[in-house]
Order: C-alpha cells, then sequence, then structure tokens
C-alpha cells in the first residue's frame, strides 16, 4: 500500500476508553508472568491502533496546515491525545507494581519499566487540561510559522522557499532575504514571546503541581534521560565552551577570509564558499535515484529499506504553500513503516534530509519487529545518532548528489557539524535559564539568549541587526517551543556520529557492523546500552570533546579550503 491508501478514521474514545478500562482491570489481577505478558500483548495491539491514527493525522496536516478536515483531527488529538494518556499512566503504575517484574523481563525488558517510571513520575491525570493547553499552544505557534508569507523582491516566500536566497552569492541578495524573513519575526514579534510565555508559565505550573520545584527536572523525565543529569550537561557544556568554541572561531575566521570578508555577519554564516556553497545537481527525480542508488550499494539492509519507502511513497519532500515548516521522521505502528517528511528548497540541505531522515527511517525500519511499540524507538538523543551517523556514512555516494562539488560538500558537511555543536549547546543552555527563572519577562529572556549567544558564537556579527541583537533568532527554533530540552539530544549524537566519521575515514571495517548493530536495538537499551553496543565512547567523558577537534582538526587543516 502507499502512504495516500493508508485509511485513517478517528477514534471513539469512549468506545476505546471501555477496551482500555477492561484490560487495564485484567492486568492487575493478574497472578503470573504469563498471564500478565498476555494481557500486556492485547494492550500494545491497542495503543498500536491509537497511535497509528493519531500519526496518521499528524503527517497529513502537516502536509497541509490549510487541509480543514485534517485541521480539524489535529485539534481533536491535542485534546484526546492526553486523554489517552491517562491509561497510559495507570498501565504504567500497575507494572511498576507488580511483585513478579523481573520475572518479566525476559519478555518485557528491564530499559522498559525504567522509562515507564518516568512517564509515572511525568504524568498526572489532574494535569490533562494543562497538557491540552501546552498542545495547543504548541500547535499556535507551527501554525504562525506555517503561513508565514515573505515578501521580496516582487515575490512572495515561505520560510522554507526563501531559504536558497539567504545562501545566494549576490551578498545584497543574500542580506535582503535574510532581513526579509527576520521582517516576519519581528512583524509577530509579540505573538512569539506571548507563545512562549504562556508555556513557560503553563509548564512551571504543571510541574509544580506534580511535585516538582521547576519545569527542569519534570523536563528531563520528559525526555526519558536515563543515563544522565542536569550536572552532567553542564559538565559537558564546559567541554564545549573551553575545548570546541576556540576552533569554531578558528572556522568562522577561515569562512570570512574564503569569503572576503571582515567577519561573519548574520546573513553570511550560511555562506561557506565565495563562489557559492555545494548544491545538488539534478531535479527532485534524480536526487531520489541517486538515494536509490546509493542504499543500493550501502548494504543489503538499506537496499531494502530504501524500496520500501520509495514503493510506498512514505516521504513528503518537497516544499510548498501551507506546509508546515521543518522536517521528521516518524512511524505508522499498524503498518511498520516509517515516514519522511521535509521541505525540499535546492540546498544542500535536501542531501542530508536523505541521508539524516532516512537515518532515522533506517533505524526504525531495522526494529520495526520489536514487539513493544515503545521500544522501537530509541529515546531522543540515541534517535538522532542513527540520522546523523547515516549522513557520514553516505559519504562515499556523496558524487552521486554533488558531482564536480563533492569535496567541497564534505568540507561544508563536516566543518557544520562541528560548528553546529555550540549553537546546540547554546539552545539547551538557554533553556536550562528560562525554566530555572520562569518569572523572567520577555524582554530579560532576549537579553539571556544574547548573553549566552555571545558566549557559544563570538565569531557572529548581529551589528547590522538590531533585532538580532536584542536576542531573537530562538524564534526559530521550533524546540524551544515544542519540545523543551529536546536539542542537546543532537550534540550528544553528533559527538557520537563524529566517532563513526573518525572510524570510517580511518577504515575501520567493523564500523558498519557496529552501527546496524546498534540502531537494530531500537530502545531496548538506554542511551549509554546503545553506546556499548555501537563500540562508542559517552560524550560525557573526560577529554571527549578535545579528541574530536583534534581528529576533525587535522582532516579539515590539511585542506585547501580557499581552492575548493
Amino acid at each position: 500500500m502507499k502512504f495516500s491508501e493508508f485509511k485513517y478514521e478517528r477514534p471513539d474514545y469512549e468506545e476505546y476508553k471501555v477496551i482500555y478500562e477492561t484490560l487495564i482491570d485484567n492486568l492487575e489481577k493478574c497472578q503470573d508472568p504469563d498471564s500478565f505478558v498476555e494481557v500486556f500483548r492485547k494492550i500494545q495491539e491497542l495503543d498500536k491502533v491509537i497511535s497509528t491514527e493519531s500519526t496518521i493525522a499528524s503527517i497529513r496536516h502537516s502536509i497541509n496546515t490549510k487541509d480543514e478536515f485534517y485541521d480539524k483531527e489535529n485539534d481533536y488529538w491535542d485534546e484526546h491525545y492526553p486523554l489517552y494518556n491517562v491509561f497510559t499512566s495507570k498501565i504504567s503504575k500497575i507494572c511498576l507494581k507488580c511483585p513478579f517484574k523481573e520475572d518479566l523481563y525476559d519478555s518485557i525488558p528491564k530499559v522498559y519499566f525504567q522509562l515507564l517510571e518516568c512517564f509515572d513520575k511525568s504524568f498526572d491525570e489532574k494535569a490533562v487540561p494543562l497538557f491540552q493547553e501546552e498542545n495547543r499552544l504548541t500547535s499556535k505557534y507551527e501554525k504562525l510559522k506555517a503561513g508565514a508569507e515573505i515578501s521580496f523582491n516582487g515575490e512572495t516566500y515561505n520560510l522554507s522557499t526563501i531559504s536558497p536566497l539567504t545562501e545566494s552569492l549576490d551578498r545584497d541578495i543574500r542580506k535582503g532575504a535574510s532581513d526579509a524573513v527576520l521582517k516576519f519575526y519581528e512583524e509577530h514579534e509579540k505573538e512569539f514571546d506571548n507563545i512562549y510565555d504562556e508555556l513557560v508559565k503553563l509548564r512551571t505550573r504543571i510541574a509544580k503541581e506534580l511535585g516538582y520545584s521547576t519545569y527542569t527536572e519534570l523536563g528531563y523525565l520528559r525526555m526519558q534521560r536515563l543515563d544522565y543529569d542536569a550536572e552532567m550537561v553542564a559538565g559537558y557544556r564546559e567541554q564545549i565552551l573551553k575545548d570546541l568554541v576556540p576552533y569554531t572561531v578558528e572556522l568562522y575566521k577561515r569562512q570570512a577570509e574564503r569569503l572576503g570578508i571582515p567577519s561573519i555577519t548574520y546573513y553570511d554564516k550560511n555562506m561557506d564558499f565565495k563562489d557559492g556553497n555545494p548544491t545538488p545537481k539534478g531535479e527532485y527525480d534524480d536526487l531520489i535515484r541517486a538515494a536509490e542508488k546509493m542504499y543500493h550499494e550501502m548494504s543489503p539492509e538499506t537496499g531494502e529499506f530504501i524500496d520500501v519507502m520509495v514503493n510506498g511513497e512514505l516521504f513528503d519532500l518537497k516544499s510548498r504553500d501551507g506546509k508546515q515548516m521543518g522536517g521528521y521522521c516518524t512511524s505508522i505502528p499498524q503498518y511498520k513503516v516509517p515516514f519522511i517528511f521535509a521541505n525540499f528548497n535546492g540546498t544542500s540541505a535536501d542531501v542530508d534530509v536523505l541521508t539524516h531522515e532516512a537515518g532515522h527511517a533506517f533505524q526504525y525500519y531495522m526494529s520495526k519487529d520489536i514487539e513493544i511499540t515503545d521500544l522501537q524507538w530509541p529515546t531522543m538523543e540515541s534517535a538522532e545518532i542513527a540520522s546523523m551517523s547515516m549522513e557520514f556514512n553516505a559519504w562515499p555516494w556523496m558524487e552521486l548528489f554533488f558531482r564536480e562539488d563533492t569535496d567541497k560538500y564534505k568540507y561544508h558537511h563536516l566543518s557544520s557539524a562541528v560548528k553546529f555543536l555550540p549553537y546546540g549547546i547554546l539552545i539547551d543552555h538557554f533553556q536550562h535559564e528560562v525554566y530555572a527563572h520562569p518569572e523572567m519577562t520577555s524582554e530579560e529572556r532576549k537579553a539571556c539568549f544574547r548573553k549566552l549567544e555571545k558566549m557559544y558564537l563570538p565569531a557572529i556579527d548581529y551589528s547590522e541587526s538590531p533585532f538580532l541583537e536584542k536576542g531573537t533568532w530562538w524564534y526559530r527554533q521550533g524546540h524551544v517551543f515544542g519540545m523543551p530540552f529536546y536539542y542537546i539530544d543532537y550534540t550528544l549524537a553528533q559527538v557520537c556520529a563524529l566517532q563513526f566519521w573518525v572510524r570510517n575515514y580511518n577504515k575501520d571495517e567493523t564500523a558498519w557492523r557496529d552501527y546496524v548493530n546498534l540502531v537494530s536495538l531500537g530502545g531496548t537499551k538506554s542511551f549509554a546500552g546503545l553506546l556499548e553496543a555501537g563500540n562508542l565512547s559517552l560524550p560525557f567523558n573526560d577529554g571527549s570533546i578535545k579528541d574530536i577537534v583534534k581528529d576533525v582538526s587535522e582532516y579539515l587543516d590539511g585542506i585547501n579550503d580557499k581552492a575548493l
């Protein structure tokens, strides 16, 4: 079946409520592991129905936020998903209190119970109205961005389609397009501030109702952090600040020299080379054919995977009016398939989608037969290892996409990966400050962001934009609004992906085997457990960032970047 043929039917909540409550009652009465597992599996099948319907509705809404039917379905799920979580909460409590819990580990991995504990500590039925309001506000933010109409040089663009102009060879066009984007955010400054202010106060209220002093502790539980805490993250931030930021300053200096300008401004930041960034060669269909060839040559597993994706039309990649911004990969449990959503814009990011989001999709494809749906995906930081590492696994095939720009792309990709780390840390640090001080005004939050920005991104020049000097860059970072504390995950995963890059570069023949082993485990192990399975070291370890900088700098410093 193709995705367009997947049937969507809104579940009757009252009907499913009766079924759930009956199964929950039966689960609570189980006296032995066998009967417990039998009822548990029936609940899993029910969960797959709910997850499948909600996911199909979500995908189709993001494909066209102007579709009235799926807009209403999105509102329905914003309201009802927290109600279904009430059942999940009851099931969690039964599982955690089960007197023969350890006897279940052969059928239900121990990590599942650890995840249930996170959920149990982060959810309470009394907070359902607050979770519903949180969903509503997050959807409001997404709709605001999806509805952007940006006028520039007599044409109208959205936030995705204008992106190529922000990487124009003509610096005046680059600045003009970047300023047109900023104008949209400035015109809606109050709306962005108000939505976020409401979210911060709402989440703080949820945290206090659940017994926490600040949202940070609750946020870590909601992100299912099993192996590390805020203190370890703070130490990791220090490593980035001390061992990496000075090197990125040097990379930005070299970038400015390549471009022939005194410093890197906000509108130069994404422009790596004076004659233009590497761009994919060919049209949309050419890129898809190149991806098919790449994955067929990469391994038998990836060959099977890409055939399923193409034949099932399990992606929507073209940007258009009314489409949600950004990109993601999700899964449709009853059909056992992933789905990739993105907004192609003619830049190298299009190829990154075909590697990054396809890395997520491949991970799900390899773990789709794990019986417990919640363990088919790992926790977020581990999920990002699959995607970011796939970007580097794909390097031997980049000539299919970039032809004569292949070397330029590799330099751009690797240097961008390293320069991303301080930005990712900045976003995470900002959120720690925000939720530690929820009483901050909107202006104080922006000042806080700008202060941190100067710490982690000191090379970026905002002198020509009073709006950015106020500290407003974070408006465009959807994770800040929709998934608090989900950004450190990208940096942790990037450090792990760079370890795979080093191994591939050194022709370590075990690297691919370890990668496949890691992604096939889904979420049956925690972050640390998956790193062990993939023969990777924890990013929190002392010296981890220094080691990465050493390996990357040896490669990049050995390239005459001005000749690319």
